[in-house]
């Protein structure tokens, strides 16, 4: 009888301590789970996830959604420097907008500037800087001018006023050595803007003095003759303004011609040729 009564006890006091010993580890369980979910809402980095913690025998496991990856990171890196943990299962995902937002926006590439293209027919009005005669000039001969007026294309600055142009003497012809006329024949061969400079093709300007008080004018290319002249000759001395070229569209403005049938082209004279092929200049600087 006493034996079975101690066989009693001892099943009744084992089965206490594995009560309590359940309860302990439940209790052990349910701190860390909360000391975890208590960090993780501390975090500056993990404040906003919605992370749920269960811990089992000291095994976490993380269920819920987090913002970023990183913040998912640091979760499970709370949870695994738990105290008590004996391993951890993280079941968190990231939620899917704050996933395309943690990447990177592609860059947006400006757009290219393209390069202006001055079409064949503009008008280049220069100013010349230096003197030119049918009697002293020679072919070949270079000149300088500057743009007197700017050229913008689309509302685009092409060529700005007092870019520089170079100019060649294409023909000239003194008193005598062409059936007694004076002739000039000049076009312009470059232009520089911006410091780079351009090959430019443009129609020849020509002028020719037939008999005293007379003279003609045109461009070479199919150019019309010269009708009107505007600003008149004021009775053929040398200086006189020549004008531009009604009908023409282009011409000499400025020159004159001297009573011996030369033509007289003076320094700062304004002159008018027409692009005959296209000038593509290289885009704006940003």
């Amino acid at each position: 009888m006493r034996i079975h009564k101690l066989s009693i006890s001892i099943v009744l006091l084992t089965a206490l301590i594995g009560f309590s010993v359940a309860c302990s580890k439940r209790s052990s369980d349910d701190t860390i789970a909360k000391d975890i979910q208590d960090k993780v809402a501390a975090d500056p980095d993990t404040k906003d996830s919605q992370v749920n913690v269960a811990a089992k025998d000291g095994k976490v496991t993380l269920t819920g959604t987090v913002r970023t990856p990183a913040a998912q990171q640091k979760v499970e890196q709370i949870a695994k420097q738990e105290p008590g943990a004996a391993g951890v299962d993280d079941q968190t995902s990231v939620q899917p907008n704050a996933m395309a937002a943690a990447q990177p926006a592609p860059p947006v590439e400006k757009p290219k500037p393209q390069p202006i293209v001055v079409p064949a027919g503009t008008t280049l009005t220069v100013r010349v800087g230096q003197a030119l005669s049918s009697k002293t000039s020679q072919p070949g001969q270079t000149f300088l001018a500057t743009m007197a007026q700017p050229v913008s294309v689309e509302g685009r600055s092409a060529i700005p006023a007092g870019s520089t142009v170079s100019g060649t003497v294409v023909s000239a012809q003194a008193k005598g050595k062409f059936k007694g006329e004076g002739e000039l024949t000049l076009a312009l061969t470059s232009v520089t803007v911006k410091g780079h400079t351009y090959t430019i093709q443009t129609s020849s300007l020509s002028s020719t003095a037939k008999g005293k008080g007379k003279r003609t004018a045109a461009t070479t290319g199919g150019g019309a003759a010269g009708g009107a002249l505007i600003g008149g000759l004021a009775g053929g001395g040398k200086g006189a303004g020549i004008g531009a070229l009604v009908g023409a569209g282009v011409g000499l403005a400025g020159g004159a011609m001297t009573g011996n049938q030369q033509v007289e082209i003076p320094a700062e004279s304004a002159l008018s040729f027409r692009l005959s092929a296209p000038l593509t200049l290289s885009p704006p600087a940003e």
